[in-house]
């Protein structure tokens, strides 16, 4: 199966006045998901813009994709707000069936795609109004929700999401696409965002009767970890905070890659922030 890395990197270059770089133990879970997609699942492309393009090709780290595509110079919406967008302009350029992962996303062993309905995605989300607020809250302008999206639906967690169904793949993005084009929010981070992403997929499926499922579940995640799956967005700030658990997890990576797949190792040990660790 055909599956997405995306990395749009204005956001980064809107906030931080220095030469675009990915944080070491962003590097190796890339590393780590790209190269394990390939091996047990397909191929994968990284979608990316002119900045992502060079630094990728400067470390040396294009080699982990089967291509790596400069497609996203041209998104026209709010960095700040939509930070993530670069991934549904992405998945907007696809074909289905296609897989869309995270770069702090590993999937460990091989998905059987006739086990999947026409969207699968990593676990739901609760409607907590702080993160999913009723849609009275969001200003839009010459711009209208369809009257047939059910604002009760829980969310999906996009960090891993396999799209089956072409009709549902070019409704979905379109539907995105034009939410955030139609907003003047300069300031939400977090619910306008999301919202694009993660709540309209389940309406949208819906709208076109097509089939939601999900490969885990919040409580099982949280309390036993999955053995054939690996997300570590909720360890990146612990990371950056504790030194120690960052270089702990960053050795036991570069381990398991140089075990793996030796040709990375050379390419490794000559990017800048990861010579700390050799």
């Amino acid at each position: 199966m055909n599956a997405i890395h995306i990395n749009w990197t204005k956001p980064f270059m809107n906030k931080f006045n220095r030469p675009y770089e990915v944080e070491d133990f962003e590097i190796l879970t890339s590393i780590l998901s790209a190269l394990k997609w390939r091996e047990k699942n397909g191929s994968i492309t990284m979608i990316t813009d002119s900045v992502g393009e060079e630094y990728y090709r400067k470390t040396g780290l294009d080699v982990i994709w089967d291509s790596v595509e400069n497609a996203l110079d041209s998104v026209d919406v709010n960095p700040d707000v939509f930070w993530a967008a670069g991934k549904i302009f992405a998945l907007s350029r696809q074909s289905a069936p296609v897989a869309m992962i995270d770069t702090d996303f590993i999937v460990w062993e091989t998905i059987d795609p006739n086990s999947l309905s026409d969207v699968t995605v990593i676990h739901f989300e609760d409607l907590y109004p702080d993160v999913y607020p009723p849609k009275e809250h969001f200003n839009v302008k010459d711009y209208s929700f369809d009257d047939d999206f059910d604002w009760h639906l829980k969310a999906c967690n996009t960090a891993f999401c396999i799209i089956k169904n072409d009709d549902l793949l070019k409704y979905y993005t379109e539907q995105s696409i034009k939410f955030m084009r139609h907003t003047d929010e300069k300031d939400d981070r977090l619910t306008y965002m999301v919202f694009a992403e993660q709540r309209l997929l389940p309406m949208c499926a819906k709208k076109l009767n097509m089939s939601v499922s999900a490969f885990s579940d919040l409580k099982k995640l949280f309390e036993n970890g999955e053995n054939c799956i690996t997300h570590t967005w909720g360890m990146k700030q612990q990371m950056r905070d504790n030194g120690a658990l960052r270089y702990d997890f960053c050795r036991r990576c570069i381990n398991r890659i140089v075990h793996e797949y030796p040709h990375m190792y050379n390419i490794m040990k000559n990017i800048e922030n990861l010579k700390q660790y050799f």
